[in-house]
């Protein structure tokens, strides 16, 4: 062969290749209406890759050199949603506050599948009521609804594979959130049937109830923070050491979430199942933090907190686990009150401690963001006055800017002598163990009582 043709034809190749080969860089970026904070974070799992500040216009913007092709998550306070990058993408979205998930849209490269996984997302949140409904049926009828949602869901990314050229990994993510979430309420149903039905034990299932389960993957690092998959392995993981107990433990033992036998079943259970490290830590963690929150006695946290060691003693959460102990432990009853240092509507610093001198007072939480919250928390305490006028009800504020804070307490006309302000929320998060925003603390003369109350459910 002709020796500058030759090269003519390696040079043609060469250039091709050049051509089809896909840029790394990311650019992600978007507007946000009604902003709620100054910032954009986008995560990779729980690692964050970027923040980005809005500018005057209330719009953000990323460009990555590059990211590793999968799900990931923007969070703009107190709000987060998914976002699916792959090598080269250029997306934007645009959104409002008022309503996040409902207003979201993007555009761009790889638009098609980050709308379907927001359009399965809200999908999910509408059909649960209708779902609540089906767990009256009996097992056969019941599968029988589940599996006819999610074949029809199937069917609508199927529709959309074609029209679109989505990658595999992409169709795979969106494959995995219609499944795993239609297992979430097989998972459920013999409990929320047992419970609706008023049946003293779990009806009885067919035997082949639970064939779904072998389709299970226990080991998919790409979908560990993925909502559905996470949330069906915590379900699972309830249902086999329920399940478990009741056969090897006798009836005895009378289980509940909040138990220590339940807990450490639920612990060698991911210890045996789950080897995906990522997977098995944040499961770890989810029982540890479940069961620390909420009350039990102090020998018991002991107990529980030596077998988490030894089942999970590099857990990568282990720093926080060890500290949310330690909280807890602090705030057991006939304990004094943490020391912990807040802003009174002058400016002035308070200790908590001294707020409850020679009083009985019950603490509660409220945030500026959380506006559902705060109304229905504000009646709750307002009802909670008349009933119980010898206790006075101290309102700790979390995560909110301090001039928004004041102003309102004068649009909503709070008692300033009752509300008090925080400013470092990590501390007060550690401290008071601040993770449910109904938790209230009571105390007599600054000697905690009862740490871990429920302004809706304890009095």
């Amino acid at each position: 062969m002709n020796k500058a043709l030759l090269y003519f034809i390696i040079f043609l190749l060469a250039a091709c290749n050049k051509a089809e080969k896909k840029p790394s860089s990311v650019y992600f970026a978007g507007e946000i209406v009604n902003p709620t904070s100054e910032y954009v974070i986008l995560y990779k799992g729980d690692v964050v890759l970027d923040t980005a500040l809005l500018d005057k216009n209330n719009r953000f913007s990323f460009q990555l050199d590059s990211v590793a092709e999968g799900l990931h998550h923007f969070y703009h306070f107190p709000e987060e949603q998914y976002v699916y990058l792959e090598q080269g993408d250029s997306l934007q979205i645009r959104l409002n506050t008022v309503d996040f998930d409902e207003s979201l849209v993007f555009s761009g490269t790889n638009e098609q599948v980050n709308n379907f996984l927001l359009e399965m997302f809200l999908a999910n949140e509408q059909e649960e009521e209708l779902i609540f409904k089906f767990y009256n049926l009996e097992p056969e009828e019941f599968i029988l609804k589940i599996d006819s949602l999610k074949n029809t869901k199937l069917e609508s990314l199927n529709s959309l594979s074609i029209e679109a050229e989505l990658s595999d990994n992409a169709m795979e993510i969106a494959r995995a959130g219609i499944i795993y979430n239609s297992f979430i309420f097989k998972e459920a149903y013999p409990f929320y049937h047992k419970r609706k039905m008023g049946e003293k034990s779990i009806h009885e299932l067919p035997p082949d109830f639970y064939n779904y389960r072998t389709e299970v993957d226990y080991d998919s690092k790409g979908l560990s923070y993925y909502r559905p998959y996470y949330n069906f392995m915590k379900y699972h993981l309830n249902n086999l050491s329920y399940m478990d107990c009741k056969k090897g433990c006798g009836t005895q033992n009378k289980m509940t979430n909040n138990h220590l036998h339940f807990n450490q079943h639920k612990l060698k259970l991911i210890d045996s199942l789950i080897k995906q490290e990522e997977l098995r830590d944040n499961l770890f963690r989810n029982v540890a933090m479940d069961y620390l929150l909420k009350y039990d006695k102090e020998e018991n946290i002991d107990v529980f907190i030596e077998e988490f060691h030894h089942l999970s003693g590099n857990n990568k959460h282990m720093h926080e686990i060890n500290r949310l102990y330690d909280g807890v432990r602090n705030l057991q009853p006939q304990k004094k009150l943490p020391e912990l240092m807040v802003f009174d509507s002058e400016g002035n610093k308070v200790s908590i401690t001294d707020i409850g001198k020679d009083k009985k007072v019950v603490f509660y939480f409220w945030s500026a963001p959380e506006k559902r919250h705060f109304t229905n928390i504000i009646n709750r305490i307002n009802l909670l006055k008349e009933k119980y006028p010898d206790y006075t009800f101290i309102g700790l504020n979390l995560r909110t800017e301090k001039s928004r804070w004041n102003n309102m307490l004068e649009v909503e006309h709070l008692d300033k002598s009752e509300q008090f302000w925080t400013e470092d929320f990590e501390d007060v998060a550690h401290k008071l163990i601040v993770y449910d925003l109904s938790r209230g603390i009571i105390t007599n003369d600054g000697i905690i009582v009862n740490a871990f109350a429920n302004v809706y459910t304890s009095f």
